[in-house]
């Protein structure tokens, strides 16, 4: 009876609460939320300003009185207050998506992907953030499963599936099977890296001082690995400041140079995923063999991965169907397949 009334007054969120954004599943919906993962607070007061889209517009841009916050770091919760009212803000907001903008009674289930190397401590403050934000149940699963059910991939059964999440502050690198990780690793190897990468390679090869959205924005843009004419066909217009000069400047930059600035994030992704097959149980290596490996995150859409991947594995790769998203609806589908979440180990 209580379970009805729960559903009947209540609603389920799976939430992806990624370092890079922060992607939200409502049951019945689908994806209502996909914003950056950014608040933007006011120095002395502490006042929140603005939160996700409107803030991450003002980084770079900000008077000394405005600073923009990243609330998470490598996966995990940074700053517990500003977690706090991110996802007050994300769940408040969730509600409106119901007829009419009707409130329910009861907070929602959610259920949030973490990565799996993160501590204790760490899963407590995500899931302390997530009931202080209005949620009546918070459960956490790590993100490799999570993206895996997401991805469609058949891991409840007794045979091995692999899959490697490439997100903005970690890359989870999985081989499951019966619903858990069999051997796995977190690498704080993934997307932002890249995005350090690319400042880097512009300041010392271009003279070039580039901010990291400006960075970003070109890996999205231009982002591969492929060292060919087709490559180099590909540009983009970075823009920032001439560190001889001092004043702006434009330089148009082609694909062979992005894949030369994230050559070594890119290779260490590469030896973590060797090792993970080198640490698998034999009897799950032709199940991989079988079905390959798949790749989900915004890092597995940088044009050629899947392809290097498979060359130095020996074992082929796809991208899955819709990347970005994996993980919320991964962890949505948790929620509302009883099956599922009982066979699912939860943290």
């Amino acid at each position: 009876m209580l379970s009805f009334i729960y559903s009947k007054f209540s609603y389920d969120l799976g939430i992806d609460l990624g370092t890079s954004n922060t992607i939200v599943f409502a049951i019945g919906k689908g994806i209502i939320i996909n914003e950056p993962t950014v608040v933007a607070i006011n120095k002395k007061t502490k006042d929140v300003l603005a939160i996700g889209v409107d803030a991450k517009k003002m980084l770079g841009k900000t008077p000394d009185n405005i600073v923009v916050i990243r609330p998470l770091r490598s996966g995990v919760v940074s700053d517990f207050d500003m977690a706090y009212k991110m996802l007050s803000y994300f769940i408040k907001k969730s509600q409106n998506y119901y007829s009419g903008g009707f409130k329910k009674l009861f907070g929602p289930r959610v259920l949030l992907g973490v990565p799996s190397g993160i501590t204790e401590v760490e899963r407590k403050a995500v899931s302390d953030a997530a009931r202080n934000a209005g949620a009546r149940i918070a459960y956490l699963v790590e993100e490799p499963i999570a993206s895996a059910l997401g991805a469609g991939l058949e891991i409840t059964q007794p045979s091995g599936s692999m899959l490697v999440d490439i997100g903005g502050g970690t890359t989870e690198i999985a081989i499951m099977s019966l619903g858990g990780i069999v051997v796995g690793k977190s690498i704080k190897t993934a997307g932002d890296e890249m995005d350090l990468s690319l400042v880097e390679y512009a300041k010392t090869e271009l003279n070039l001082l580039l901010g990291e959205k400006t960075a970003e924005e070109c890996k999205i843009a231009i982002g591969n690995i492929l060292n060919d004419e087709q490559s180099k066909k590909l540009s983009f217009s970075l823009r920032g400041r001439d560190l001889k000069t001092g004043l702006p400047r434009t330089i148009e930059v082609n694909g062979l140079q992005i894949c030369e600035a994230i050559r070594i994030p890119i290779n260490q992704i590469i030896v973590s995923i060797k090792d993970t097959i080198e640490e698998a149980p034999p009897e799950l290596i032709p199940d991989i063999i079988k079905r390959g490996i798949t790749l989900s995150g915004g890092g597995s859409l940088l044009k050629g991965f899947d392809a290097l991947i498979s060359r130095e594995t020996k074992i082929k790769v796809k991208v899955a169907a819709e990347p970005l998203t994996c993980v919320a609806k991964g962890c949505a589908k948790i929620l509302e397949d009883s099956e599922i979440f009982s066979k699912i180990k939860l943290l």
